[in-house]
């Protein structure tokens, strides 16, 4: 029988193809970032969006989708805030979310002459963090999902 010590089950992030581990602080400080992005996508991304803030509202109507499509991105903005804060979802919201951010900043160079259009870039970087450092969740859906099929 092993017994597990403290140290064995601290350090429990492994990066894919190096066998190394990601330090304790590493780990803690990619969790808290991924905290901080579910935080900005959940309240002033996606809340002005699902309660069809006029300001929000005003956007969307100006690339002619109208509301459905704004309560649409504002959907994916929440689902993908609750799944980056869920271990296994981590990595597949992260690279998600990054695709939303290229809609974003197509959306801001088309419809809004460019302004603000480093924001989604900002947080796509800050994304693409998350995304490579959990990318070992992914390999681990991926299996689950396999195992079920």
């Amino acid at each position: 029988m092993t017994t597990l010590t403290p140290e064995a089950t601290t350090a429990t992030t492994v990066a894919p193809g190096s066998g190394k581990r990601l330090s304790r602080r590493a780990d803690i400080s990619v969790r808290v970032l991924q905290v901080l992005l579910a935080l900005m996508f959940a309240i002033p991304s996606a809340g002005p969006k699902l309660i069809g803030h006029h300001y929000a509202a005003e956007s969307f109507a100006r690339i002619g989708w109208g509301d459905w499509f704004m309560y649409t991105v504002g959907g994916l903005e929440l689902a993908g805030a609750i799944a980056l804060v869920i271990p296994i979802l981590s990595g597949v919201a992260a690279t998600a979310l990054i695709g939303l951010m290229a809609g974003a900043f197509t959306f801001t160079l088309v419809y809004i002459d460019g302004e603000n259009a480093a924001t989604p870039l900002v947080f796509a970087a800050l994304l693409a963090v998350v995304a490579w450092t959990r990318r070992e969740q992914n390999a681990r859906l991926f299996a689950l999902l396999l195992r079920r099929a």
